[in-house]
């Protein structure tokens, strides 16, 4: 929750609008003393924002202030809303994101302002990627910072931002480390390790097992294999201990979930230590060590075969000859790469979504048509690797950047507009498999773009047509025009004309001008939102197509669609306007 805190009818102007746009998110403090109000939002909320000057905001939390790791993140902004400044808890408390959303939201007129260094230069901070991180994070954060080699040691590769090129640089003497792994390792002074997600706990447990011997297995199983309890994402058992109340309360204080699998799904899998045991109990000859390899995945190394609790692990009030109630396996995970696949919109900045940004600051790698990525080439972090090609190489591209996603890294997959229109999501989709992770970026398209600027001929009912014939028989492009033709669809067209493919679209725009009148607005956009823009309005009878090219959208209306005012304009049909 972000609590919201204003003094003024300005500041209070101003956090209504916060509050009005996220109602599910913010909580307005109005009542009392600021100092009280302040103190009230700090204690509640995981995020402030305070409409005060930085000064006195400072002095205000200064008394409350207990720890970085969990202090809430803090944005001041000033009277004017000129400036989103992250105060406090930049990486942490999440104030760097929040300001930039603040200054987003409250409009042109307001600035973020971060000074977090790593920020600053574009660099990924140690305690900003997500994972839990030790050591002396100061110490190689600041030889990040000065350039100076930083030793990277990965036990695998995970897909984590670009780090700049010091950062693992081969050959280089150096004592500042930078270790990747979720073994436990004696850390010196100038070495960090970031704690990979990347071990899975199977558990069984016998009716009323307590979280004291749960927890005490789990530690002793970690701590003989040498494991990094921070790398432990989930628990995991057999179903029919889903409400078992000391699993639960384990899964909680190690802050991970507890994941459950039907007994008929762990008993197909092969472990090393059946047993009849819960085979009879619960349907499956192994619950720790086939829920922790279930739960880890495809390709899972089970480190810690099943063992059961010690005497040490119960309770000192029970009988001493109790039998074990706990058991535990450790997995490893195998590291899953991950591929997002950006739509830049049209070209223009301001059209580009925050998402996209992020997916593009969060990759290591950056796969594109050298076009588009010169386009976003400044906002990569330093040390992103760019693989980028030229026009015509859409499959190679594609399946670059999926091996590349295998391979364990973060990829971003860029190309105009939305990637899932007449672009590359549908080839990367077709080559990825279930080994990796992808998400889908969605962009402003071509024809959203064009219709922006044309006014509003997408009003009703409408269909986009590409008439490029080099993936699809023109034959099957035809019958799709007529198709749209008498179905009395608005009809946008991608990819309408090039040097090569001069007959397309006069064939096209002859089909439908078989079903509608001469009159009816065509709207033509070149290079929608980039500098070279041109916009014009003319009629199906009057269209060149001589003046279309490649970089073009066309698009034609239905028989209602009119010129209004200079605007395209198709009705949606309220019965207000009739």
């Amino acid at each position: 929750m972000i609590g919201l805190v204003a003094a003024t009818a300005a500041g209070s102007a101003a956090a209504r609008r916060l509050a009005d746009a996220w109602p599910d998110r913010t909580r307005r403090y109005d009542e009392g003393p600021v100092r009280t109000a302040v103190a009230r939002a700090f204690a509640d909320c995981d995020q402030l924002v305070c409409f005060l000057a930085t000064g006195a905001t400072v002095r205000l939390l200064a008394p409350l202030l207990r720890d970085k790791a969990a202090d809430p993140g803090v944005v001041c902004v000033d009277e004017a809303g000129r400036f989103a400044v992250a105060l406090l808890g930049g990486h942490g408390g999440g104030a760097n994101e929040l300001a930039a959303e603040v200054a987003d939201l409250l409009g042109d007129g307001c600035t973020p302002v971060v000074t977090t260094a790593t920020d600053a230069v574009g660099i990924p901070g140690l305690d900003s990627v997500g994972w839990p991180v030790e050591g002396a994070v100061a110490a190689v954060t600041r030889a990040v910072l000065d350039g100076a080699p930083v030793a990277l040691r990965a036990d695998a590769t995970w897909p984590l931002p670009a780090l700049p090129p010091h950062v693992g640089v081969r050959g280089v003497a150096t004592d500042v480390r930078l270790y990747v792994t979720d073994r436990r390792l004696p850390l010196a002074v100038r070495e960090a390790a970031l704690r990979p997600p990347s071990l899975v706990v199977g558990v069984g447990a016998s009716r009323g097992v307590g979280v004291d011997e749960v927890l005490g297995l789990v530690g002793d199983a970690l701590a003989q294999a040498e494991l990094s309890p921070r790398s432990v994402t989930a628990l995991a058992t057999v179903a029919a201990k889903a409400g078992e109340p000391g699993l639960l309360a384990a899964a909680e204080r190690l802050g991970v979930p507890l994941r459950t699998f039907p007994a008929a799904e762990l008993a197909a899998v092969d472990v090393p230590t059946p047993s009849a045991a819960p085979l009879a109990a619960v349907g499956t000859p192994s619950v720790a060590e086939a829920a922790a390899l279930t739960a880890a995945g495809p390709g899972a190394e089970l480190l810690v075969p099943k063992r059961k609790s010690a005497p040490a692990h119960r309770p000192a009030d029970g009988p001493a000859d109790r039998p074990a109630m706990a058991t535990c396996a450790v997995a490893r995970r195998r590291p899953r790469g991950r591929l997002a696949v950006v739509g830049l919109g049209p070209g223009a900045r301001d059209l580009l979504t925050p998402r996209a940004r992020a997916e593009l600051r969060r990759a290591s790698v950056v796969v594109g048509l050298d076009q588009y990525v010169e386009q976003i080439r400044d906002l990569l972090r330093p040390g992103t690797r760019v693989l980028e090609t030229g026009l015509g190489a859409e499959e190679d591209r594609a399946r670059t950047a999926v091996a590349e996603a295998r391979a364990g890294h973060a990829v971003a997959l860029v190309g105009s507009g939305d990637a899932g229109v007449y672009a590359m999501a549908s080839p990367a989709l077709a080559e990825a498999g279930a080994d990796i992770d992808v998400a889908g970026v969605p962009g402003v398209t071509a024809a959203l773009a064009a219709a922006a600027l044309l006014g509003a001929p997408l009003g009703h009912d409408h269909v986009a047509v590409s008439l490029s014939d080099l993936h699809t028989p023109w034959e099957v492009i035809e019958r799709r025009v007529r198709a749209a033709a008498e179905s009395d669809l608005v009809v946008t067209f991608y990819n309408p004309r090039s040097r090569a493919r001069r007959r397309q679209l006069p064939e096209a725009l002859a089909l439908l001008a078989k079903h509608r009148a001469p009159t009816t607005p065509v709207g033509v956009v070149r290079s929608a939102s980039r500098p070279e823009e041109d916009v014009r309005l003319t009629t199906l009878a009057e269209l060149d197509p001589e003046t279309v090219d490649m970089m073009t959208v066309v698009t034609v209306g239905n028989s209602a669609t009119r010129e209004i005012a200079g605007r395209m304009v198709t009705p949606r049909g309220y019965r207000w306007q009739t």
